[in-house]
């Protein structure tokens, strides 16, 4: 694990993979660490001949943490519930730029990136911002920002709010049943609590900042509709879904993939907002294949 130095930030991020791999970038989702990427998917995708590069987006983990006065607990549930953010800390945008500026330090000028849930977002906003510093684009679980697309089902609605407002406990395992217990809402059919518990200890054991899950709800919740510039995006791009999906529902996911020209979808009926073990070897495979499609189109830089 290493820090790199930003401006006015720090990023934490590891790297796995050959050293003289494709740089693949893997941007992970709210509120969570670069400790939730699976092993299979990181050894998978090593094994294939990326250079794997995972990031602490910023105010989580071992990333830099947001100064300044927490928001309002009433600002944060009427944005929940009605998806505007008065005064949001950042943007998506600015996170895509963090990863941007982590591509620089790191002297990486062109990357494959892949996200999930809000890294997919940011995943989304670094092709449009930064289109020429990306070879291919895979956004799984996630949407275009539009609000009539991938929202929270209504059945969750209430108990996600509550989790934003509700002080998280100090004792280390209470906050690990409640981190189980988080993802087991959001998980589909094929949720594995054993497993979800090792991870959530990890997490815990590194890091722990609620704010900084708030302020980047906050970022999601204020950031523009992608729509326009998901037109505009030219790179071969994976969109990946659950069907089981109710944090983000899989209209998120469609409406990703009709926006982007070209673009494939994969749809798996047994996965919900997590990435299962079941489903992991496919999902390898499917981002190795998008990879493969760049080279496809520009059989120089193959």
């Amino acid at each position: 694990m290493a820090t790199a130095p930003l401006g006015d930030i720090e990023i934490a991020y590891e790297i796995d993979g050959p050293d003289d791999g494709e740089p693949m970038l893997l941007l992970m989702g709210l509120g969570t660490q670069l400790v939730a990427w699976p092993a299979e998917v990181v050894d998978g995708l090593a094994a294939a001949g990326f250079r794997v590069i995972r990031l602490d987006n910023r105010d989580i983990g071992l990333s830099s943490r947001t100064p300044g006065p927490p928001p309002r607990r009433s600002e944060v549930m009427r944005a929940f519930v009605h998806r505007r953010a008065a005064r949001p800390d950042y943007l998506i945008a600015d996170m895509a730029s963090d990863a941007v500026a982590l591509l620089d330090h790191l002297e990486v000028d062109v990357a494959h990136v892949v996200g999930v849930s809000m890294g997919g977002m940011i995943a989304q906003q670094l092709t449009i911002d930064h289109p020429a510093r990306v070879r291919s684009l895979v956004s799984i679980m996630s949407n275009t920002g539009n609000r009539k697309a991938g929202r929270v089902s209504p059945r969750l609605l209430p108990t996600m709010a509550m989790s934003f407002t509700t002080p998280r406990p100090t004792d280390e395992e209470e906050a690990v049943r409640l981190g189980v217990e988080s993802w087991r809402v959001i998980a589909g059919p094929l949720f594995d609590a054993d497993e979800i518990e090792v991870q959530v200890r990890q997490a815990v054991a590194r890091s722990v900042n609620p704010l900084g899950t708030v302020r980047q709800l906050l970022a999601i919740l204020a950031s523009p509709d992608r729509t326009a510039g998901l037109r505009e995006v030219t790179v071969p791009t994976l969109v990946v879904h659950g069907l089981a999906d109710r944090l983000v529902v899989p209209s998120g996911g469609i409406a990703t993939a009709q926006a982007v020209p070209g673009s494939r979808l994969l749809m798996f009926p047994d996965m919900g907002h997590d990435l299962p073990r079941p489903r992991r070897a496919e999902i390898v495979e499917a981002i190795v294949r998008n990879a493969a499609r760049a080279h496809a189109v520009d059989p120089a830089r193959a």
